[in-house]
């Protein structure tokens, strides 16, 4: 009975938001009271919820105070070197910007946090997706899934996850996994490649009538970067200590070739005021790069060796960064009033999805579950339950948090191997393929940071994310077995 609740409350959950019956954070609290109700536990759903709020209340202080951090640097300049890089490389074509997205949440993932890759990400992206008119739901997507390879990163936490419930060193679990992960990581390019050629034939190409190619694709890098300049100023304006409002974004005559519209609102301006990576923006401090590139270092680097719980450490650099950065008040509270609204979102989604993760765990569904599909693997694969641990991943992982996919499942998947001879490490390498998919997860925080930035529907990110992420996923399971790692 729990077994099939457990299954119809995820199944109503995810048609009611891509259906766009109800919205991510409604979606998060009714239907599992309701379902709980159901399961006859409805006079326990305030003890699921707040054990529930107890277990993410760090995730969720992690996040507000991860978003003001960087959302500073980003204010700051600290990563506009790497994101000139990345644009230069798209120019105006819209593979090339499709690829450079899936290319620049690659590198920013390195740091092992996916709400810092995708905040860097879309900030930097988003502007040129909206005035080349390309699908913003390409973005989140390619976003997503690269971060979820990259996510297998030993200080990304499932690596390290499956090392400790299963007693293994890390290292052994991640370094030969490399290649596969590779692979994976080449999928997600070619993907990116693939999308972006279909952006193209559906957009066309952005030209400046009487220039060549060069100069149209530089004046669109200075147009794009500078698209907000108004908005941002507006928000800075009289808060900050250097610097007056940027001017608004100057005339440019421009013109499509291929499917796109010259009357395209979304090539014409940017009306929703998203604040970009304006090169002139007041919030900039060139005399501080290093400081605050030597902070973000010291940050990761007590992050990797576990110095201080997450939460206290973006704690400390946030206030940190806000001090140095803009010492007085005024500007301080311009600035965390410029990232209220991701705070403010991020936050509600994650003590939302508390009441989703609490209720699957407190009745129970989650363990019925689990246990079901580990009792449904036939006896005869028993040799193969590297195989089986690696499929089983993508659903469990999607459809629960990854404590509980590694601490619950993984140990069981691991014992059924080893009584037919499959190592743990197999078992434990096996396990971490579906995280390419677990990024697009429901009950992942940071792809609530993701879709809110980019102002994407869930449930549009979801229909069109899960399908590549799943494949990507079983590449990265294809890949383990051809070099004989799984």
């Amino acid at each position: 009975m729990l077994t099939f609740l457990g299954f119809a409350m995820i199944a109503a959950f995810l048609v009611l938001i891509m259906m766009k019956k109800m919205s991510p954070i409604a979606a998060l609290v009714l239907i599992p009271a309701l379902f709980c109700v159901f399961a006859g536990k409805g006079a326990h759903l305030g003890d699921y919820v707040i054990d529930g709020v107890g277990k993410l209340a760090p995730t969720a202080a992690m996040l507000m105070f991860a978003i003001v951090y960087f959302g500073v640097m980003i204010d700051v300049g600290l990563f506009d070197p790497i994101v000139r890089g990345i644009l230069r490389f798209c120019k105006a074509d819209p593979v090339r910007v499709v690829v450079g997205t899936a290319l620049l949440a690659a590198i920013v993932s390195l740091d092992g946090d996916g709400s810092t890759t995708f905040m860097i990400t879309v900030s930097a992206m988003y502007p040129l997706y909206k005035r080349l008119g390309l699908s913003l739901v390409v973005m989140t997507g390619v976003a997503a899934t690269a971060n979820g390879v990259m996510n297998t990163l030993p200080w990304g936490g499932p690596t390290a996850r499956a090392a400790t419930a299963l007693k293994l060193d890390a290292s052994d679990i991640f370094v030969p996994m490399i290649p596969a992960l590779a692979v994976g990581l080449l999928f997600v390019f070619g993907l990116a490649y693939v999308l972006g050629l279909k952006e193209r034939r559906r957009v066309g190409t952005l030209v400046m009538p009487g220039e060549d190619a060069e100069p149209a694709e530089e004046r669109l890098l200075v147009a794009t970067t500078s698209a907000t300049a108004t908005a941002t100023g507006s928000t800075a304006t009289g808060s900050t200590a250097t610097g007056s409002a940027a001017p608004a974004e100057p005339s440019v005559p421009t013109s499509r070739t291929g499917g796109g519209s010259d009357s395209d609102p979304d090539f014409a301006a940017h009306e929703d005021g998203f604040q970009g990576l304006d090169p002139r923006r007041p919030t900039l401090r060139p005399r501080l790069y290093w400081f605050n590139a030597g902070l973000t270092v010291a940050l990761l680097t007590a992050m990797i060796t576990e110095l201080l719980p997450i939460p206290v450490l973006f704690l400390l650099a946030a206030a940190l960064a806000l001090t140095v950065n803009f010492p007085h008040m005024p500007d301080q509270k311009a600035r965390i009033a410029a990232h209220a609204d991701n705070v403010l979102n991020v936050a509600g989604m994650v003590f939302a999805a508390a009441v989703f993760t609490g209720v699957l765990s407190g009745t129970g569904m989650v363990k019925h579950m689990a246990d079901w599909l580990v009792g449904v693997v036939p006896e005869g694969m028993g040799p193969h339950m590297a195989l089986v641990t690696g499929l089983l991943s993508l659903p469990l992982t999607y459809f629960m948090s990854n404590d509980g996919f590694y601490f619950g499942v993984l140990p069981v998947l691991a014992e059924a191997g080893a009584a037919h001879g499959v190592s743990p490490l197999e078992i434990a390498r096996a396990s971490l393929v579906g995280q390419a998919l677990h990024m697009s997860s429901p009950l992942v925080p940071a792809v609530y940071v993701l879709v809110g930035m980019a102002k994407v529907e869930f449930g549009d990110h979801t229909r069109f994310t899960v399908k590549w992420a799943a494949l990507t996923s079983l590449v990265v399971l294809g890949a383990g077995m051809l070099f004989g790692i799984i």
